[in-house]
């Protein structure tokens, strides 16, 4: 009956058209889209149906033509035949259209269409499709975003039970520890011996400093204040309580920390060490103590002696697909820093956006840096990941000046963070790429065609063919112009000078090199001339390394070194007849420090491989460090899933010098054979000499606020923390896997004991709070009676029995509950603040 109805009032009302095919007086604020998950493997297909219904709210009729919707989404094309009435098609990137097609003849007011499209399949809630808006033709400036809404006909309930069971599983292993038995300070030292005294922190407090420690003991001073309300004075005599001395100690970063009850100091040979000593002294404090200011606290009695496995120890952030304002980079900074990290690998371009002021270049930020409708790009870029219509967006638009970039060096460099921006090059770079041609454009109608062409990253004859992992296809530099190397040495001695401008040491620059697609350069006029002029460059598989050669002999001369990911020290070649990246020995001498992210099916061992053979090589392996990966598998659970699922146990159990030990799980969360890493490369002695450090990544695809950020990055980034500058753990050293696993368990409680009682609680105040992800509770059923527990412990669990969400003011769970009751089961902090609720499937 609904059909007919619908029939009828679409077509018998085609006179009504007559008052506009271009919409004019029509209210698109009244339109809605709903967006539903149909059916997984369609006709075996490997694709995901869903139902798309576009619906008129509005009063007055949705014209037959002359106008386009427009959103981001996972590629989605029409079902079958299901095109005549609207059509959807990939434009660039995410980026997508639906728009009327040849059998549409308008939607009259409160009717709905549907039509059926088919895309990858969508496994959670960060696949949904975002960002509708509408534009029509005769205003094709003006769009009016489109109310949305997600549905899902596929049950995950079988899916979310085995997973709450799992969790309960492994929350079973979790045992309460009293905070006496745990580590004094984290990440965890090398050696602490604790004693009955405790140092009384109040105002009479002075503070006295090695000449080479006042700006440590200036940096004490305010963090103190912070927690007592009170800054302590400069000792002019021996009448102080804190002490800074400088004292020959095996590194620039180790530190040795004495609490007694009349006195606190902290020894180290350098400024870096001192600093630590300092972190680990305002660990030593109340996890309470940034809540509310005491005038006096009492700091535990303890000896010190500490020093870091690893002198790299980095997270990378990236504000190039989605920005975050400066405030969270000073947040995240002091963050790290108390936790010892001491590199922030800075992502500062990418396809989606360009977020650093490079002087001289404005438009770099002026259209690269911003994003919303646009069908020319000149102005500004495409919406991504749902940044919609308005250049306003503060997660799709933004930058930081030079003088932000200044404000972040200092205050990093203060905190004895190193600041290592990226340039993403030569994929992965249609930020800069179309910045380039707007200024190419500008120039050329100012009738400079020398000035246009300075810059210029493309080859405007180029008629290559391909399509990045993104999805991209004129996103990559062109190596074989001039133009590029000028390019990247503007944008390097810029920011040679803002860093000495900052006072911020610089020794590298991160120009990236990752996922260059097949078919690039392959048509490019420019790149066929090269061939022919350079004999050295044997084919385009060799435009890599003759693009590298020159950036690494450009930063040479200016005193720097190359980083980038691991594609810098790997090239293509013949593997059993077919294509594959392998390890190129050309660039060993040349000190490239590689990100090595990819140890997926296939290649378990490059990272082994590239140390081996001689390159520096950070470990960023994708399964334990990328912290954009989802927590679990869960439905409703958001992050990404290709590389795997990343719980804080993945990054605390990573093993670096043999990391394939504890790889327990592949990139689709299944379970790994324990013979599965048999015959791969292992590190050689001179192999982990070249291993320098450990890195998480947190890519920005979903990340939309500062929410969703620290959602994601902690309490994850805690377990990069301590692998990174606590010593090898005697669970990785031991031989016996039987005697190896059960040390791991009593680690891993204890860690998750840190969290629980001492670090989240600290970061419910600490440079202002964070939104850490609290966790969902595990569940299980027996004998007719439901039990639930908790990953942390000093969490607590709320349920309800009506299937309300649960709040503070809902039961406590003490004991196991009769699953005749309708359960739902949350999580809450000593804050009050509650997770994800989970819901008992019987």
């Amino acid at each position: 009956m609904k059909k007919s109805l619908f029939f009828v009032s679409l077509f018998s009302l085609s006179a009504n058209l007559a008052f506009s095919q271009q919409g004019e007086g029509f209210d698109a604020s009244k339109l809605k889209i709903t967006w539903q998950l149909t059916e997984n493997n369609y006709k075996k297909s490997g694709e995901m149906l869903s139902v798309v219904t576009l619906t008129n709210n509005s009063d007055k009729m949705l014209p037959a033509k002359g106008w386009t919707t427009y959103f981001n989404a996972a590629i989605p094309h029409n079902a079958d035949a299901d095109s005549t009435l609207l059509q959807v098609k990939m434009i660039n990137g995410d980026y997508v259209k639906l728009f009327p097609g040849k059998a549409f003849k308008g939607l009259a007011p409160k009717a709905s269409i549907k039509v059926k499209l088919l895309s990858r399949a969508l496994k959670d809630i960060t696949d949904y499709p975002k960002g509708f808006y509408i534009v029509f033709n005769n205003k094709p400036e003006k769009a009016t975003v489109i109310k949305s809404e997600m549905k899902t006909l596929l049950d995950y309930s079988v899916q979310e039970k085995k997973l709450a069971e799992k969790h309960f599983q492994q929350n079973a292993t979790v045992k309460d520890l009293p905070l006496n038995e745990l580590p004094p300070v984290f990440p965890t030292p090398v050696s602490y011996t604790k004693s009955q005294s405790a140092f009384i922190l109040g105002k009479s407090v002075k503070v006295e400093a090695d000449p080479v420690f006042a700006n440590e003991a200036a940096y004490l001073a305010k963090e103190l204040e912070k927690v007592t309300g009170l800054k302590p004075a400069a000792a002019t005599d021996d009448s102080h309580q804190i002490l800074l001395q400088k004292k020959a100690l095996s590194s620039d970063e180790a530190y040795e920390l004495s609490v007694s009850e009349n006195k606190i100091v902290i020894s180290a040979s350098a400024a870096a060490g001192a600093f630590y000593g300092i972190q680990s002294l305002k660990s030593l404090l109340p996890a309470n103590a940034w809540n509310k200011k005491e005038s006096t606290l009492q700091i535990p009695g303890v000896e010190i002696k500490d020093s870091p496995r690893f002198g790299y120890r980095a997270f990378m952030m990236d504000v190039a697909r989605n920005f975050q304002q400066k405030s969270e980079v000073l947040k995240l900074i002091d963050l790290l820093s108390l936790y010892k990290v001491n590199v922030l690998h800075f992502h500062l371009n990418d396809d989606e956006g360009w977020r650093v002021e490079i002087p001289g270049l404005p438009e770099l930020t002026q259209v690269g840096s911003k994003r919303g409708h646009t069908t020319d790009e000149k102005t500004h870029l495409f919406p991504s990941y749902g940044s919609g219509e308005s250049t306003s967006n503060s997660s799709g638009s933004g930058f930081f000046s030079k003088a932000d970039y200044l404000e972040i060096l200092r205050y990093a460099t203060t905190r004895h963070i190193t600041v290592i921006p990226e340039f993403e090059t030569p994929g992965h770079a249609r930020a800069a790429i179309k910045s380039m041609n707007a200024r190419y454009d500008r120039l050329m109608k100012a009738g400079d065609k020398t000035g246009a062409e300075q810059y210029l990253l493309r080859d405007l004859n180029d008629k290559s063919v391909y399509r990045s992992v993104q999805g991209w296809n004129d996103n990559v530099i062109n190596p074989a112009l001039p133009s590029v190397y000028t390019f990247l040495e503007k944008v390097t001695d810029e920011m040679i000078s803002i860093y000495k401008e900052g006072g911020a040491p610089l020794q590298t620059i991160h120009f990236g090199g990752d996922e260059v697609p097949a078919g690039v350069w392959e048509k490019s006029p420019l790149v066929a001339a090269l061939l022919k002029k350079d004999s050295s460059v044997q084919g385009v598989d060799e435009i890599w390394h003759y693009y590298f050669a020159n950036v690494n002999a450009m930063l040479k001369k200016k005193g720097l070194y190359l980083s980038g990911w691991e594609e810098t020290g790997l090239k293509k070649a013949l593997v059993n007849g077919k294509k594959r990246m392998v390890v190129d020995p050309r660039f060993v001498s040349e000190n490239f420090h590689t990100d090595v992210w990819n140890n997926l099916s296939g290649n378990e061992d490059l990272a082994y491989k590239l140390a081996n053979a001689g390159y520096k090589v950070v470990l960023t392996n994708v399964t334990n460090m990328y912290l954009d990966l989802a927590y679990n598998q869960s439905y409703n659970e958001p992050g990404q899933y290709w590389g795997g699922y990343v719980d804080v146990d993945k990054p605390f159990s990573f093993i670096p010098m043999d990391y394939y030990k504890n790889q327990k799980e592949n990139e689709r969360g299944q379970p790994l054979d324990p013979a599965h890493f048999k015959g791969l490369e292992r590190l050689t002695d001179a192999g982990k000499a070249n291993i320098i450090g450990l890195q998480a990544p947190l890519w920005s695809e979903i990340i939309t606020s500062p929410e969703r950020f620290e959602y994601l990055l902690l309490p994850k980034v805690l377990g990069l923390a301590e692998r990174a500058w606590a010593a090898d753990p005697e669970w990785a050293q031991e031989p016996d896997a039987v005697k190896s696993e059960a040390l791991y368990q009593q680690a891993y409680v204890q860690f998750l004991n840190v969290l629980g009682k001492k670090e989240l609680p600290r970061l419910n105040h600490y440079a202002g709070g964070f939104s850490y992800r609290i966790p969902t509770a595990g569940l299980k059923a027996t004998n007719g009676m439901v039990s639930a527990n908790v990953q942390y412990p000093g969490f607590v669990i709320r349920y309800t029995t009506d299937g309300s969400e649960p709040g503070l003011n809902s039961k406590t769970y003490t004991a196991p509950l009769s699953t005749a009751t309708n359960l739902s089961f949350r999580v809450f902090n000593a804050e009050g603040r509650g997770g994800r609720t989970v819901k008992f499937v019987k």
